[in-house]
């Protein structure tokens, strides 16, 4: 009889091992939670000492740029990689707060750093979309990686932003973390914290912020780069939705208020001061010689404490030289021969009604040649002798009819024209609006320098060093070393005084010249400009009409030795200024500025005020670090010319911009209180005119950066000094003419004349002529390297009103 195991005895064995299996793993686990513990502890024990303290979250100073003013503090520039405006708590509005917490953290007031149920959503959306779809990162745990970590992905910067957003909780309020986070996150375009995106993207302070705009400025965090409304608004916009949307659900907004915001239409709008947006004034040229002044001082320091440099730039002269400046170089260009477009684009039929391939062609054709202020680029659709339509966009065409814009490109415009200089369809040209009519115009070759100063103190009220600050920082102003031609005459007038000439010293004016073995190189001729000649001029007339061989004739009686010891007293560079002849006729070298402080000298009474730019600066917190002591007219120690010969040559040059070749500026100023003097160097290569006030000194330059003519009847006058009345008439609106003072004592006035005391009529030198033949002359020198020789070597020859111009020197400031 077969017999069989009854069920529950079946079972037991089965249930034993089973028992068994669950158990182990039950130790298992407890033992691998131990050591997850142990290791999490000694973890813990190694890592937490060695985090950051968080002094720079409870001392928080944030990276603040640079920042440059002018005296009535406009901001002209900003250099730092990071641009913050640095806000309290409670001077971040409400709903920026709002729109924060409705993007980034919600909960950021109920969690202890971190949002475990925001941790399980987020898990939960990533499953389900089997994709990284959201994320749970809190505000805290964001101020931790800003602050302190980097942004690679990996375990170790995980835990240590776990371990760091612990610490900071147990540290700092919640409204600390929170004010930590609104300034310092990263918002795009270089703006860090929402004060400065706020500007950046809307124009405005963060205080008149709206819900709409605070709602995009809140989605910016998320991608920096993709979400901000310049790189793309399309998803700036629907990410702005979103958060609007998480605003309406949590509170923060009603469904009206919800609606208002949704209807609201965003423009974008950089402020100015802004990496997006322009400055109010066009200060570039003296906000980076500022920067590279105390960058000398504070090296790369500079760039991340919060300096603040005040400088001595008036806003309203600055924007002023600006826009005379760009005004003289395009008048210059308009009267310049036309040299053809920038180039010819191959422009198929009928592209310009497909605009979307018609974009294409434009936007590669403005990378390459961007707009320049109110120079516009554009590619021609059409052209002839009496009409020239350009495309700035599929929709923006511009149609110059306008004869006078005509005229100007005419030569590019007749049926014979040059394949060069040919204005034709596909012709990439830049256009510009007059008041009421489009011109076409090349972008200017040529450039321009505009510096002006107080000469009570030296301080520097306008700089401009070139036509564009973009296509290169050369400063023509402290730069550009160039021949002063006749505008330097005046220091040789001022040292014959000093030697018993008088304005009323008849000198000749007949041609003189110097053989090859005076010279000890070749034969020196220089020539009148146009070439005409007188037999005897003053001193006075001489200098009105600024001739040559006049001045010659005074350095020649008065020693060149002598003249070049002199002149350093006004500030010029005494290798600069060789001791021979030429250096009648501006043979030397110098810059703008060095010329606009020496006739500072005959604006103030005969004291030496060097040139500064910075008056002050400030640290972040508001504290004056440097303030600079400027050397003030009237200091006896500064004196350094006669005051008499301030006095006569004041009067003089009065007569200059009265009676001389300067009268242009007495004719269009209508003043008696101005002074100057025209300057024109030989082939027209470089055009000046340097003039003043008692109040304010001003010097204009244009020429070729690579030295050569301008072009034949370019002068001072006609050039530069239309650049320098620009300027004048916005800078003396509103302020009284200042007669001349009384006259020094020991000066005397005689036959309508001034004299010297010591040189009275009958003992001061009464004629200086042409000297006897044979009789050494003062301007010899040996052949050699300081010889008048090697300097006409370098002249190549004397043909018109002043010397040639040697190659720009590019030194610092």
């Amino acid at each position: 009889m077969r017999t069989t195991k009854t069920p529950s005895k079946a079972k037991a064995p089965a249930r034993s091992w089973l028992t068994r299996l669950v158990l182990k793993a039950f130790v298992l686990c407890a033992g691998m939670g131990v050591c997850a513990a142990l290791l999490l502890s000694l973890a813990l024990a190694l890592a937490w000492p060695n985090l950051p303290d968080l002094h720079a979250m409870t001392d928080y100073r944030p990276r603040v740029p640079l920042r440059i003013y002018t005296a009535d503090q406009v901001l002209i520039g900003e250099f730092g990689e990071e641009r913050r405006n640095v806000l309290r708590f409670d001077e971040i509005p409400d709903i920026m707060k709002s729109a924060i917490l409705a993007a980034e953290d919600d909960r950021f007031y109920q969690h202890g750093g971190i949002d475990w149920t925001g941790v399980l959503r987020a898990a939960i959306a990533n499953v389900v979309n089997m994709s990284k779809t959201q994320g749970a990162s809190t505000i805290t745990m964001q101020v931790a990686r800003n602050f302190y970590l980097s942004s690679e992905k990996t375990y170790t910067r995980k835990f240590y932003e776990l371990l760091l957003t612990f610490k900071i909780e147990a540290t700092l309020t919640k409204d600390q973390i929170l004010d930590l986070y609104m300034n310092q996150i990263f918002l795009g375009h270089r703006a860090y914290g929402f004060a400065a995106a706020s500007r950046t993207y809307f124009g405005k302070p963060l205080a008149d912020i709206t819900a709409a705009e605070a709602a995009m400025l809140a989605g910016i965090p998320k991608a920096p780069s993709r979400f901000n409304p310049i790189s793309n608004l399309a998803r700036a916009k629907s990410r702005q939705a979103y958060v609007l949307n998480r605003m309406r659900s949590l509170g923060y907004l009603n469904d009206a208020e919800y609606q208002q915001a949704k209807d609201q239409p965003i423009v974008i709008k950089s402020a100015a001061g802004t990496p997006s947006g322009r400055y109010a004034v066009h200060g570039e040229y003296p906000a980076e010689l500022a920067r590279q002044l105390l960058y000398g001082v504070y090296q790369d320091d500079i760039y991340s404490r919060g300096f603040n440099i005040y400088t001595t730039i008036q806003s309203k002269d600055q924007e002023a030289a600006y826009e005379s400046l760009r005004n003289g170089v395009l008048d210059y260009t308009r009267r310049a021969p036309y040299p053809g477009p920038e180039e010819t684009v191959n422009l198929p039929a009928g592209i310009e009604n497909q605009p979307e391939a018609f974009n294409d062609i434009l936007d590669s054709v403005q990378e390459k040649y961007p707009d320049n202020g109110d120079l516009l680029t554009g590619i021609v659709l059409s052209a002839s002798p009496t009409e020239v339509k350009v495309a700035r966009s599929p929709s923006d065409i511009v149609s110059i009819t306008d004869k006078r814009a005509l005229r100007v490109v005419a030569r590019g415009l007749v049926a014979n024209a040059k394949d060069a200089v040919r204005i034709q369809r596909g012709s990439v040209v830049y256009v510009r609006q007059q008041d009421d009519y489009w011109e076409l115009l090349n972008k200017p070759s040529i450039q321009a320098a505009l510096v002006s100063l107080r000469p009570q103190d030296g301080g520097i009220v306008a700089m401009v060093g070139g036509f564009d600050y973009e296509e290169g920082k050369f400063n023509r102003v402290t730069q550009a070393w160039r021949q002063p031609g006749s505008s330097f005459k005046p220091f040789i007038y001022a040292s014959a005084l000093e030697r018993g000439l008088t304005p009323a010293t008849q000198i000749s004016d007949e041609p003189f010249s110097l053989t090859a073995e005076q010279t000890g190189s070749k034969a020196w001729n220089p020539k009148n400009y146009g070439r005409t000649y007188e037999p005897m001029l003053t001193m006075r007339q001489g200098l009105y009409k600024s001739k040559n061989m006049v001045s010659i004739r005074i350095m020649q009686a008065v020693g060149p030795q002598y003249v070049q010891d002199y002149i350093t007293r006004f500030g010029f560079d005494r290798s600069r200024q060789p001791a021979v002849l030429p250096l009648a006729l501006g043979a030397g070298s110098v810059t703008p500025l060095q010329l606009a402080g020496g006739f500072a000298v005959f604006a103030n009474g005969g004291y030496r005020v060097p040139p500064y730019l910075i008056d002050h600066v400030t640290d972040s917190s508001g504290k004056v670090i440097m303030r600079a002591r400027p050397t003030i007219a009237g200091d006896t120690l500064a004196r350094v010319i006669d005051p008499r010969t301030a006095y006569v040559m004041d009067d003089m040059l009065r007569g200059v911009a009265t009676y001389g070749t300067g009268a242009r500026a007495h004719r269009e100023l209508k003043r008696n209180d101005i002074g100057g003097k025209t300057g024109t160097t030989n082939d027209s290569q470089d055009a000046w005119f340097a003039g003043f006030t008692p109040k304010l000194v001003a010097v204009a330059w244009m020429g070729f950066d690579q030295p050569k003519s301008m072009g034949q009847g370019e002068t001072g006058g006609g050039a530069a000094l239309p650049i320098w009345i620009g300027y004048m008439r916005t800078a003396l609106a509103g302020q009284p003419e200042v007669p001349p003072g009384p006259m020094p004592s020991g000066l005397l006035r005689a036959d309508n004349d001034f004299y010297f005391a010591e040189f009275p009529p009958g003992t001061a030198i009464a004629r200086v002529g042409l000297p006897a033949p044979g009789d050494p002359l003062p301007g010899d020198q040996p052949s050699g390297q300081d010889g008048i020789g090697a300097l006409l070597d370098r002249l190549h020859g004397q043909n018109d009103s002043d010397a040639a111009v040697p190659q720009p020197v590019r030194v610092p400031f």
